[in-house]
C-alpha cells in the first residue's frame, strides 16, 4: 500500500476502505508518512468530504493510535461532555458535581484554551495547588471515591490528533467537517465514554458560525457515536452572546461557584441544566430529560453539588476554603466601561468579547503561550437589558495600566444602546438523538 495511492484516490472522490484509513493514521503517527503528503491527503478530504463509514473508520483507528482508558472495572456507565468551544463557556466545571451528586460519575479528560476560546483546565489552574495532572490509578481512584475528576488530556492520549490538528490548523483544513468529528469523538472514544453528551455552538463566539454548518456538525458526530456503539447526543446552542458573565479563569471558577449555591446567571443555568439533564439520560439515572432536570435542580438546592465540587477540588490539591471564601486571584487593575446613554443594551459580538479578554490576558495565541489567570471580564448588563447612562455595562481586569488601555477602545467600539429591548433567538436551538 502506497500513500500517493490514497492520496489519488481521494482526490478522485473515491472511498477508502477500513485498513486503507489504517495505513494513514498508523503510518503518519509512526512517521513514516510526512508532513507534505499527509497535508495533500487532509487537503483531498477537505474538499472531497467522507462518507459516515469512512468518518467512523478515522475515529476508530485515531482513537486506536495511543492510550485507551478502560472504565468498565469501577462500574457504573460512564458519559461524557464536549462542548465545540465558546466565550465564557465554563459549563463542565458546573456539570461535573451536579450529574456526579445525581449519581452518574464523571471521568473526564479536558484542554486547554487556545485564542478567544476558554479551556476547562486553564480554569482549574487558577484554584491554588489544584493538581490538573493524576497518574492514572490515582484517576480513577478519585472516581471511584467521590464520583468525579477532570485532568488534562494525557501525553498518549489520541496522538493521532494531536499531529493531525497541527497540522490542520497550518494547512487551512480546519474547518473540514469530517476532520472535525473524527477529532473531537476519537478523544471521547479513547476516555471510555459509554455515553456522550455533545454541546454543538454556533453564533460569532463558536467555530461554527451558523446553525446549518452546526448541524450537520451534530449529525456527523451523533452518526459515527451510533455507528462506533456509544449513545450520542447533540445539543446545539446559541453563542453570540458569552455564557454567564465571566469570561476569565479565576473570575469563571467564582461565577460557577456562585452558580452552585444558586446564584447562577439564567442563561449559564439554562444550557447547563440542559446538557446535564441529558447526561443523566445517557447515564440511564433518569428515564427523561424532566427527570433528570428535576434532579439537577435538588442537588443545587440540597447543596449536594456545592459539596462534590469542594470535594473534587480538595481530593485534587486545589484550596476549596479559598473559592469558597472568594480568595481567587484576580488581576489587580480593573477599569469599568460605563453607558453614555440610557436603553437597551444591544447583542455583544460574543468572538469580539473574547478577544477582548485575551487581549488583557486571559487567554492564549498559540498553545504555549503564557496566560494570566487573574484577568478577564465581567458583563454587568447583557444584550436586552436596561441601564442609565453612566452605569457600568462591563468591568476589565488586566494586571497592568497599559493592558486595560489597550482592551478600552476594543470595549468601547462593543458597546451599542438602543430604545428597543432587541428580540434575543433561544439558547437551545435543538437536539440531535
Amino acid at each position: 500500500m502506497r500513500m500517493i495511492d490514497l492520496i489519488e484516490k481521494k482526490r478522485d472522490g473515491e472511498p477508502l476502505s477500513k485498513e486503507e484509513i489504517g495505513f494513514v493514521i498508523d503510518g503518519y503517527v509512526q512517521g513514516d508518512i510526512p508532513d507534505y503528503q499527509m497535508s495533500a491527503w487532509a487537503m483531498a478530504v477537505y474538499f472531497r468530504g467522507m462518507s459516515l463509514e469512512e468518518t467512523a473508520d478515522l475515529t476508530l483507528a485515531m482513537a486506536q493510535s495511543g492510550d485507551q482508558l478502560d472504565l468498565s472495572a469501577l462500574g457504573g456507565r460512564f458519559v461524557d461532555k464536549h462542548s465545540t468551544g465558546g466565550v465564557g463557556d465554563k459549563t463542565t466545571l458546573l456539570l461535573g458535581p451536579m450529574v456526579a451528586a445525581c449519581g452518574v460519575p464523571i471521568a473526564k479528560m479536558s484542554g486547554r484554551g487556545l485564542g478567544h476560546t476558554g479551556g476547562t483546565i486553564d480554569k482549574l489552574s487558577a484554584v491554588p495547588g489544584f493538581r490538573v495532572e493524576l497518574p492514572q490509578k490515582e484517576f480513577l481512584a478519585q472516581v471511584e471515591k467521590i464520583g468525579l475528576s477532570v485532568i488534562a488530556q494525557t501525553g498518549n492520549l489520541v496522538p493521532a490528533d494531536k499531529l493531525l490538528y497541527a497540522l490542520r490548523d497550518v494547512t487551512a483544513t480546519v474547518s473540514s467537517i469530517p476532520l472535525i468529528a473524527s477529532s473531537v469523538m476519537s478523544k471521547k472514544i479513547a476516555a471510555g465514554a459509554q455515553g456522550i453528551v455533545l454541546d454543538v455552538k454556533y453564533g460569532s463566539g463558536a467555530f461554527m458560525k451558523t446553525l446549518e454548518e452546526a448541524r450537520i456538525l451534530a449529525k456527523t458526530m451523533v452518526n459515527i457515536g451510533k455507528t462506533l456503539g456509544r449513545q450520542t447526543i447533540a445539543v446545539l446552542s446559541n453563542m453570540n452572546q458569552p455564557l454567564g458573565r465571566a469570561v476569565g479563569n479565576s473570575l469563571e471558577v467564582l461565577e460557577v461557584a456562585d452558580a452552585l449555591q444558586g446564584k447562577g446567571p439564567a442563561d449559564l443555568m439554562e444550557v447547563s441544566l440542559e446538557l446535564g439533564a441529558w447526561m443523566l439520560v445517557a447515564g440511564d439515572a433518569v428515564p427523561n430529560v424532566e427527570a433528570g432536570k428535576v434532579c439537577l435542580r435538588q442537588s443545587l438546592e440540597s447543596g449536594a453539588a456545592w459539596n462534590k465540587f469542594l470535594s473534587f477540588l480538595t481530593e485534587q490539591g486545589g484550596d476549596a476554603q479559598a473559592v469558597a471564601d472568594r480568595r481567587l486571584s484576580v488581576a489587580p487593575w480593573n477599569l469599568p466601561i460605563l453607558s453614555s446613554e440610557t436603553g437597551y443594551i444591544q447583542p455583544f459580538d460574543a468572538h469580539k468579547i473574547g478577544i477582548l479578554a485575551m487581549t488583557l490576558g486571559a487567554g492564549r495565541v498559540t498553545k504555549g503561550s503564557p496566560i494570566d489567570l487573574g484577568a478577564g471580564v465581567i458583563l454587568t448588563r447583557k444584550a436586552g437589558e436596561w441601564v442609565e447612562a453612566g452605569e457600568p455595562i462591563m468591568q476589565m481586569y488586566g494586571s497592568n495600566k497599559e493592558m486595560l488601555g489597550e482592551g478600552l477602545h476594543l470595549a468601547q467600539s462593543l458597546i451599542t444602546v438602543g430604545e428597543i429591548a432587541p428580540e434575543l433567538p433561544p439558547l437551545i436551538e435543538e437536539v440531535i438523538q
